[in-house]
Protein backbone atom coordinates (compact mmCIF):
# COMPACT_ATOMS: atom_id res chain seq x y z
CA UNK A 1 0.00 0.00 0.00
CA UNK A 2 0.79 3.70 -0.65
CA UNK A 3 0.03 7.36 -0.97
CA UNK A 4 1.17 9.75 -3.80
CA UNK A 5 0.56 13.17 -2.95
CA UNK A 6 0.69 15.70 -5.92
CA UNK A 7 -0.29 19.01 -6.80
CA UNK A 8 2.19 21.22 -5.80
CA UNK A 9 4.17 23.71 -7.57
CA UNK A 10 4.90 27.17 -7.62
CA UNK A 11 2.70 29.65 -7.09
CA UNK A 12 2.00 33.60 -5.98
CA UNK A 13 1.51 34.85 -2.58
CA UNK A 14 -2.36 35.26 -3.05
CA UNK A 15 -2.73 32.37 -5.56
CA UNK A 16 -4.40 28.68 -5.07
CA UNK A 17 -3.85 25.08 -5.44
CA UNK A 18 -5.09 21.83 -5.30
CA UNK A 19 -3.28 18.88 -3.84
CA UNK A 20 -4.55 15.09 -4.32
CA UNK A 21 -3.21 12.32 -2.02
CA UNK A 22 -4.16 8.70 -4.06
CA UNK A 23 -4.38 6.06 -1.65
CA UNK A 24 -3.51 2.77 -3.60
CA UNK A 25 -2.91 -1.24 -3.54
CA UNK A 26 -4.56 -3.86 -1.12
CA UNK A 27 -6.68 -0.77 0.15
CA UNK A 28 -10.58 -1.44 0.98
CA UNK A 29 -10.84 1.82 3.05
CA UNK A 30 -9.11 4.98 3.88
CA UNK A 31 -10.50 6.52 7.45
CA UNK A 32 -9.24 9.64 9.34
CA UNK A 33 -6.95 11.19 6.85
CA UNK A 34 -4.99 14.18 7.69
CA UNK A 35 -2.11 16.46 5.47
CA UNK A 36 0.76 17.41 6.83
CA UNK A 37 4.07 19.82 5.51
CA UNK A 38 7.09 20.51 6.53
CA UNK A 39 9.26 23.72 5.72
CA UNK A 40 12.85 23.57 5.69
CA UNK A 41 14.90 23.59 8.76
CA UNK A 42 11.34 22.83 10.81
CA UNK A 43 8.97 19.79 12.42
CA UNK A 44 6.55 17.94 10.26
CA UNK A 45 3.27 19.63 11.50
CA UNK A 46 -0.62 18.81 10.93
CA UNK A 47 -2.49 21.44 9.03
CA UNK A 48 -5.90 19.46 8.59
CA UNK A 49 -7.75 16.35 9.38
CA UNK A 50 -10.78 15.30 7.58
CA UNK A 51 -12.60 12.24 9.36
CA UNK A 52 -14.56 9.33 7.42
CA UNK A 53 -17.63 10.86 8.02
CA UNK A 54 -16.35 14.04 6.77
CA UNK A 55 -15.55 16.00 10.09
CA UNK A 56 -12.72 18.52 9.11
CA UNK A 57 -10.56 20.29 11.30
CA UNK A 58 -7.67 22.37 10.77
CA UNK A 59 -4.71 24.26 12.36
CA UNK A 60 -5.22 27.99 12.95
CA UNK A 61 -2.60 29.11 10.45
CA UNK A 62 -4.98 27.95 7.42
CA UNK A 63 -7.65 27.88 8.70
CA UNK A 64 -10.47 30.23 6.36
CA UNK A 65 -7.62 29.66 3.13
CA UNK A 66 -7.54 25.29 3.28
CA UNK A 67 -10.42 23.02 2.49
CA UNK A 68 -9.79 19.47 3.09
CA UNK A 69 -12.14 17.15 1.21
CA UNK A 70 -12.41 13.74 0.19
CA UNK A 71 -13.68 11.16 -2.10
CA UNK A 72 -14.02 7.76 -0.29
CA UNK A 73 -14.98 5.96 -3.96
CA UNK A 74 -11.51 6.69 -5.22
CA UNK A 75 -9.78 6.24 -1.98
CA UNK A 76 -8.51 10.27 -2.59
CA UNK A 77 -7.99 12.95 -0.16
CA UNK A 78 -8.00 16.70 -1.93
CA UNK A 79 -6.39 19.92 -0.14
CA UNK A 80 -7.44 23.37 -1.60
CA UNK A 81 -5.41 25.72 -0.81
CA UNK A 82 -6.48 29.53 -1.47
CA UNK A 83 -4.69 32.75 -0.79
CA UNK A 84 -1.40 31.34 -0.37
CA UNK A 85 1.24 32.93 1.62
CA UNK A 86 5.29 32.46 1.14
CA UNK A 87 4.80 30.70 4.93
CA UNK A 88 2.73 28.35 3.66
CA UNK A 89 6.25 27.30 1.49
CA UNK A 90 6.82 22.98 2.17
CA UNK A 91 6.59 19.50 1.42
CA UNK A 92 3.01 18.62 2.13
CA UNK A 93 2.45 15.53 2.55
CA UNK A 94 -0.76 12.80 3.71
CA UNK A 95 -1.12 9.92 6.00
CA UNK A 96 -4.06 8.23 8.06
CA UNK A 97 -5.36 4.83 8.66
CA UNK A 98 -6.89 2.61 6.34
CA UNK A 99 -8.40 -1.00 5.54
CA UNK A 100 -7.59 -3.67 4.01
CA UNK A 101 -9.26 -6.72 3.18
CA UNK A 102 -8.26 -8.04 6.89
CA UNK A 103 -7.30 -5.63 9.28
CA UNK A 104 -7.30 -1.90 10.06
CA UNK A 105 -4.39 0.00 10.24
CA UNK A 106 -3.29 3.73 12.31
CA UNK A 107 -1.36 5.16 9.50
CA UNK A 108 0.26 3.73 6.17
CA UNK A 109 3.84 3.71 7.35
CA UNK A 110 6.02 5.53 5.07
CA UNK A 111 5.17 9.20 4.18
CA UNK A 112 6.56 9.09 0.62
CA UNK A 113 7.33 11.80 -1.61
CA UNK A 114 5.23 14.47 -0.73
CA UNK A 115 4.20 17.69 -2.89
CA UNK A 116 6.30 20.48 -3.17
CA UNK A 117 4.25 24.02 -2.67
CA UNK A 118 6.83 26.99 -3.39
CA UNK A 119 4.84 30.34 -2.58
CA UNK A 120 6.82 33.80 -3.70
CA UNK A 121 6.48 36.91 -2.45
Amino acid sequence: VQLQASGGGLVQAGGSLRLSCAASGRIFSINDMGWYRQAPGKQRELVATITSGGITKYANSVKGRFTISRDNAKNTVYLQMNSLKPEDTAVYYCNGGYCSSYDCYDNFGSWGQGTQVTVSS
